[in-house]
């Protein structure tokens, strides 16, 4: 479908539905107020060398050029449809897709999109602080290219929930706007989009696992029954694919720059450089945040989501039955012991999705101990924790593991938790480095230089501009 150029740019034909594009247009001020407010602080007025999605098509959706970020054309769209298609898994499998919700699905699908949609404007309030002491232009840049892409995001669920849910779902979207990340009144959803993000090494972390736990969310929820859901998460995932690498190169580059240090016989501290072990902490911290994410092992809400056709598993058509037949074996804690348990497959999909991330996860970690090797150290490796890890969410919430999943008692955790996870004096030593470089092609003191450029740009390139006096 082509592209429709209003104040609204979408490719779902939003101008023959004027009832609906109203609401849309009268929601758009109240985005453009909130992302004033609490969107990336200090730039409003800059230039950023931004990626515009302006079409779905291969060589339209990646349009490169200067704009002011309150500019950016936040659009709406959707991959084409596919004539005929079936859904592909759960009790309703071989059955023709849904273009419209159905009733008995309602709640549930209102749920999913809701939550899923909170998650993007609370990233940006996170983040919002963070251009005012960004490590390289190049680092700036990114970081407002994932605002603007979350923002999109956002517009892309607001659609949903204007277009298919009536009031109920004009009033999900103002509420969208009224939350606020680490609010005591009105806190956003999960818990992992209240967490502070002050400085970068949170911030590569967070686009290394909470992000990469979106790829998963969005990659199940475009194998849904329900087609605008299944085509929207389709389209966004194609933006999400640069968040996933901000977090992952940037981690890898804090590693680097370390590494080189120790391999040359320095103390990373007296270079401005990030020690390994407080790098581990924050791994550890990040990532037992972003499993919690998943929601618990056992889940009669991801059977009954499964079953109804409503949320998949990853790469669904990998599978060789889509029924969700069988069982799956798990360890569960018992009296301070762990048990072994056979569930329902259904009731365990939130696990069979969390296996798949940590797979992904395992591969990033395991290119940064080549970039470690690389470096010339032997004996040093960063690795995951183990999912029992200081969780929040599922059995495992209430008791305590160490980093290698072995049960401990209370008082043996809290002992030992200053050297597994950050602590204020970590947090304070990080956020002494976090000093701004706005020089085109300078890096700060913590961070190696990325390989290369962006956009087939060099890295001295003036990524973000100031305004024109």
């Amino acid at each position: 479908m082509a592209l429709d150029q209003s104040s609204i740019p979408n490719n779902v034909d939003l101008s023959s539905d004027r009832r609906l594009q109203r609401a849309l247009e009268q929601w758009q001020p109240n985005f453009l107020s909130w992302w004033n407010d609490v969107g990336p602080a200090g730039f409003q007025a800059h230039e950023i060398w931004l990626r515009t999605a302006i079409s779905v098509e291969a060589g339209g959706w990646a349009h490169f050029d200067y704009v002011r970020m309150p500019d950016y054309r936040w659009g709406i769209f959707l991959e084409p449809q596919t004539e005929g298609k079936k859904i592909g898994f759960g009790d309703v499998q071989g059955e023709p897709v849904w273009d419209e919700v159905p009733g008995e699905h309602r709640n549930a699908l209102r749920r999913i999109i809701v939550t899923q949609a909170d998650t993007e404007p609370a990233s940006v309030e996170q983040q919002s602080l963070l251009g005012k002491c960004a490590p390289s232009l190049y680092d700036l840049r990114n970081l407002f290219q994932v605002n603007v892409e979350e923002g999109r995001h956002l517009w892309a669920m607001v659609y949903l929930l204007h277009r298919h849910f009536g009031r109920d779902g004009r009033e999900e979207a103002d509420e969208l706007l009224q939350r606020r990340s680490g609010s005591s009144d009105k806190p956003r959803i999960l818990n992992a989009f209240n967490e502070p993000i002050a400085d970068w090494l949170s911030f590569f972390m967070f686009t290394m696992f909470s992000d990469r736990d979106g790829k998963y969310q969005l990659a199940a929820l475009a194998e849904s029954g329900f087609d605008p859901l299944a085509r929207t998460t389709r389209f966004m995932l194609t933006e999400e694919a640069h968040h996933l690498f901000v977090g992952e190169t940037g981690v890898d580059r804090v590693i680097q720059r370390t590494a080189q240090l120790m391999a040359e016989g320095k103390e990373p501290r007296e270079h401005g450089a990030i020690p390994l072990e407080i790098v581990q902490k924050y791994i550890n911290h990040w990532f037992s945040l972003a499993l919690d994410l998943f929601g618990g092992e056992i889940s009669s809400n991801a059977a009954d989501f499964f079953a109804a056709g409503l949320k998949g598993r990853f790469r669904e058509e990998g599978y060789e039955e889509h029924k969700g037949i069988g069982t799956y074996r798990m360890q569960t804690p018992s009296n301070g012991k762990l048990i072994e348990e056979e569930v329902p497959l259904r009731n365990a999909m939130n696990e069979v999705l969390r296996d798949e991330y940590i797979k992904d996860c395992q591969r990033a970690v395991d290119r940064w101990n080549k970039s470690i090797a690389k470096a010339g150290l032997s004996g040093v490796t960063m690795k995951l924790p183990h999912r029992r890890f200081h969780r929040g969410v599922g059995p495992f919430s209430t008791v305590h593991a160490s980093p290698d999943g072995d049960m401990l008692s209370a008082e043996e955790f809290a002992s030992k938790q200053s050297s597994w996870l950050p602590t204020p004096a970590d947090f304070a030593y990080v956020g002494s480095l976090m000093v701004p470089v706005y020089e085109p092609g300078k890096m700060a003191s913590w961070v190696a230089s990325p390989a290369k450029g962006i956009d087939g740009l060099p890295l001295d390139y003036a990524y973000v501009r100031a305004p024109q006096a």
